[in-house]
């Protein structure tokens, strides 16, 4: 994946909101009516924060309101998390002269955007963008900006298939679950960078028309990437390989958001579904206690399916599995290259027996940081379920409106448990602290140490391979040891002595880079590449 690509495409998206049709005449009437209505904040409307870390929001009322209320409580939060993000941006964004091209592009590419976003949901989203910091209205107003971070993961998917999302998804029930019922687990491994999901938010909604949810999200967000509403609905996304359409259209947050407040079960998820028009592609897994089953929609900028089974277990990566894609060029290429299949595989033999399964079960799988067979296949291995990377881990059961969510950082910390009946109601907003689930004991582990003081060298690394200065033997040699079993330890020392003209090392390094398990075929090709580069210098 290119995080600068990713930048450079959401930089542009922002600078480039004038040109979205109808943004002016629609902002204006949306500031008209917000100024018009009433608000006034509840006792039941709270912003508070669990022992373990999370922020908990809870907020009631029609589409202004609501935003109103998400704005008003979480502005700190929410002018932290546009700063976190925008900082990254302007850390790795390219040369002026590549933003410009790009720029006259996505001026005519984000045209129709507005269209494609439901009414209420346009109101709410304009709403909470009141509340936007103005440190950065110079790449747009407040809603322009809002409205485009909302398809920031979109839009630079649809560009250049980055896969920023890697999710990885199990549903169990019948025979695989010890009452029978429905058991979901997922990470959503969404990364922007550390700080970005240090303020993710555990929000409780009652919207005036629709059903009420629960969802994991992060500040001035509107659309849904993991929740369950009061019917035992319950949904997750999984980014998948994309064609890439004339236009954007509906980000895949907005449909999810919209399913979970107005489905009450399966066949009323995919009726919903099919009337949206997507820009990426998608998996979206729903869990449904009406049903008792779970289903992943695949959805398409061209193609629809439903891919289900039927004995009581299904898994949900980063590619599609049902007929409708299954000779389709690009799914059938991602399967191959990707890592998408190597953890569908890794689910499969995580969860291969016929017996039952509680949430103890699946949350030790979901932090699960080992390959295939249980090889040590380096920390921070995409082709691991636990890449430690995710934004947040979450575990449902649906029938019983129980919802465990994760804390900080990634999904080693405790998992709060939530009853979704009591918050509704009205009684304190707190978990469960008798169903807690404990942190991981990897969190005060040496090896998470280690990890740890890899990931910032890595990043010294980085800026040393893109400026060529020098840095220490000694510290390379203890960046070496940090994380001797991730291929990206050696790709990474073998692209620094590439840059410095040290030719034996640069070889050294990527032909122990080519021994251990590489995440995809796209990265062990450009090891390859660069291995063969450095050999003709010998």
């Amino acid at each position: 994946m290119s995080k600068k690509i990713f930048s450079l495409v959401l930089l542009l998206s922002l600078i480039s909101c004038g040109s979205i049709k109808n943004l002016k005449k629609e902002s204006d009437l949306f500031e008209t009516e917000f100024q018009r209505q009433e608000f006034s904040i509840k006792k039941t409307d709270v912003l508070n924060k669990s022992t373990n870390g999370n922020w908990q929001l809870r907020i009631s009322g029609n589409p202004y309101e609501l935003g109103y209320k998400k704005g008003f409580l979480t502005q700190k939060l929410y002018h932290y998390q546009e700063r976190v993000f925008f900082d990254k941006v302007a850390e790795i964004v390219p040369n002026p002269s590549k933003q410009k091209k790009l720029l006259l592009f996505l001026k005519w590419y984000n045209r129709f955007i507005l269209d494609y976003v439901p009414l209420e949901l346009k109101q709410e989203l304009y709403a909470v963008s009141t509340f936007g910091s103005g440190e950065f209205d110079n790449l747009g107003t407040k809603f322009e900006r809002n409205l485009l971070l909302h398809s920031s993961h979109d839009i630079g998917h649809a560009m250049q298939d980055l896969m920023l999302v890697g999710c990885s998804s199990i549903a169990l029930w019948d025979d695989f679950t010890e009452d029978g019922k429905l058991l979901i687990g997922r990470n959503f491994d969404f990364y922007v960078n550390d700080e970005f999901a240090q303020n993710k938010i555990v929000e409780f909604i009652s919207p005036k028309s629709g059903y009420k949810y629960a969802s994991v999200t992060w500040p001035g967000m509107v659309g849904v990437v993991s929740g369950m509403n009061e019917k035992g609905l319950t949904i997750t996304l999984n980014a998948g390989k994309s064609s890439i359409p004339l236009r954007g259209k509906t980000p895949v947050s907005i449909v999810a958001r919209y399913i979970l407040q107005y489905a009450q079960n399966i066949d009323e998820a995919i009726q919903i579904a099919q009337k949206f028009e997507v820009f990426v592609s998608e998996s979206f897994l729903i869990g449904s206690a009406a049903d008792n089953k779970a289903v992943v929609i695949e959805i398409s900028p061209k193609k629809f399916d439903v891919y289900e089974q039927h004995n009581g277990k299904l898994i949900c990566t980063n590619h599609f599995q049902s007929k409708s894609y299954q000779s389709d060029k690009r799914n059938r290429q991602h399967i191959e290259h990707s890592h998408s299949q190597y953890r569908l595989e890794k689910l499969e033999e995580s969860f291969h027996k016929e017996q039952t399964y509680q949430v103890k079960d699946v949350l030790k799988v979901l932090r699960d940081v080992s390959g295939l067979d249980h090889q040590n296949i380096g920390l921070g291995n995409e082709k691991s379920l636990n890449q430690l990377l995710a934004h947040h881990a979450v575990i449902f059961k649906p029938s019983e409106q129980i919802m465990y969510v994760s804390n900080y950082p990634y999904q080693l910390g405790a998992f709060d448990a939530y009853n979704l009946n009591d918050i509704f109601a009205g009684n304190e907003l707190n978990p469960i602290k008798q169903m807690e689930l404990p942190a991981d004991d990897f969190v005060s582990s040496a090896a998470f140490k280690n990890y740890r003081l890899y990931k910032k060298a890595e990043e010294l690394i980085v800026r040393s391979i893109a400026k060529k200065t020098v840095l220490p033997e000694g510290f390379l040699t203890n960046f070496s040891q940090l994380n001797p079993n991730l291929w990206r330890t050696y790709q990474l020392l073998g692209d620094y002595y590439t840059v410095q003209q040290n030719w034996q090392n640069a070889v050294k390094n990527y032909e122990l880079a080519l021994q251990k398990e590489i995440s995809s075929e796209t990265e062990q090709k450009a090891i390859i590449k660069n291995h063969q580069k450095a050999l003709k210098k010998l």
